[in-house]
């Protein structure tokens, strides 16, 4: 499995310039050999392979007075910079196709400078870790690191990232095993798990509340973009201005994150199998109006995908329920459709059922029914693996079957101009 550790770093004032001018040759990079590509789609020529792309952008561009400043940089992050162009293409090419999940994706665009800009060095670098805990980069230097904890591994790449707010980070990729935890009473300690607005999640025995951490600083928020907005734009004060905007969503993004981590590792450590709910946030988001806002600021997907991955990772079961499984509404006791419905329904928090006189907790009764449910789902899938491991693929392929002489031999049907011999339409007249 591969993981990515993030690390702070602090480049000095001369390793920022030298890190802002590989930002920029990677962009310019992006931009000629994307211009390349459209040119050639519109001029109707074959697409360039990228060893011709690497060829006129890179090796000649060097050679010109316009593009002689690419010698300056790593020539590892210019080659980077066009893989992720071809990346690039192939996503969206797989995206028109229909072979890709996930909403459809444009094609690539032109690159201008923003807040958040990124290079990666690959082992071709041969960037290194100095025993003073150091990054090497080449062409840069040695740039201080705040390691928070030792990795895995020897990693494999390293990315640099500067973000809005002006932090810059290296960013580690590590081949790292897979973690086996102890295994625990599947009967006691799986949980299923209700996601909502008004409790973050509920799990079975306990409650996560919602931490709000976008709600909690929208204040503060609110007086950093109005002082944006009285600064003349273009000077050094809005510039100021804009970071402090930064530097409030980035702590947002942090606090979210941490939290995030957090739970996902506490759910794992205390359930053999997770139930979770396969849930529509971006339409949640748009039907809610007034409630968008909030959606976003819970982060429900990060949360179950951060969830599926932990739980692959330390050996748990992780199973989704279907969107459309009427958790809220069925009656965990005798199985019936008696609650609330509608929007209406959504403000009532505690509802009885009529047929068995149940009095529910409307989160508490979802969990126990996403528990149901995703007991069923994983007795079914186990069903099914048994089956393939008992009836698996033949040894030797069978034989054809022979007609017996005796038997009526079987009727073509006619074929005519423009069909299929197996077609069951026939032309008229």
């Amino acid at each position: 499995m591969k993981l990515r550790y993030n690390v702070r770093v602090y480049p000095s004032a001369s390793q920022r310039n030298s890190l802002a001018e590989a930002f920029g040759c990677a962009r310019v990079v992006w931009n000629d050999a994307l211009r390349i590509r459209r040119d050639a789609y519109a001029k109707g020529l074959p697409r360039p392979t990228a060893a011709e792309l690497s060829k006129r952008v890179l090796t000649e561009a060097k050679t010109t007075l316009e593009r002689a400043w690419l010698s300056e940089v790593s020539s590892v992050v210019l080659q980077q910079s066009l893989r992720d162009l071809e990346t690039a293409y192939g996503n969206f090419s797989a995206s028109r196709n229909g072979t890709r999940k996930g909403p459809r994706l444009g094609p690539p665009r032109m690159k201008k400078k923003t807040a958040r800009q990124a290079i990666r060095f690959t082992a071709n670098a041969r960037w290194s870790i100095t025993e003073s805990g150091r990054l090497r980069l080449p062409k840069i230097g040695d740039v201080e690191v705040r390691w928070s904890r030792e990795l895995p591994a020897q990693p494999s790449s390293v990315t640099i990232v500067k973000d809005p707010s002006g932090r810059y980070f290296a960013s580690f990729v590590v081949e790292a095993e897979d973690q086996r935890l102890p295994e625990l009473d599947t009967e006691e300690t799986d949980t299923g798990i209700d996601l909502g607005l008004s409790s973050y999640a509920v799990l079975r025995g306990r409650k996560i509340a919602s931490p709000k951490f976008f709600r909690r600083q929208e204040r503060k928020l609110r007086r950093a973009q109005r002082a944006v907005s009285r600064k003349q734009k273009g000077s050094n004060n809005r510039r100021k201005a804009k970071q402090a905007v930064a530097r409030i969503h980035a702590r947002i993004a942090d606090r979210r994150r941490d939290f995030i981590e957090q739970e996902t590792m506490r759910i794992v450590r205390e359930s053999q199998a997770v139930y979770a709910e396969d849930l529509n946030v971006k339409g949640m988001a748009n039907r809610r109006g007034r409630l968008g806002k909030s959606v976003h600021d819970q982060s429900l997907s990060r949360f179950v995908r951060t969830l599926k991955a932990k739980c692959a990772r330390y050996g748990r079961t992780f199973v989704t329920v279907d969107r459309w499984f009427p958790s809220t509404r069925l009656c965990s006791r005798c199985g019936r459709l008696t609650g609330p419905k509608g929007r209406e329904g959504l403000r009532v928090r505690v509802w009885t059922c009529t047929e068995c006189g149940t009095c529910h907790d409307r989160d508490k009764n979802a969990e126990a029914n996403l528990r149901a449910a995703g007991r069923k789902l994983v007795a079914q899938m186990r069903q099914e693996a048994e089956r393939q491991n008992a009836c698996g693929g033949h040894v030797r392929p069978r034989k054809p079957r022979q007609r017996s002489s005796k038997q009526e031999p079987t009727r073509s049907r006619p074929v005519h101009d423009g069909q299929a011999g197996g077609s069951h339409s026939h032309s008229r007249g």
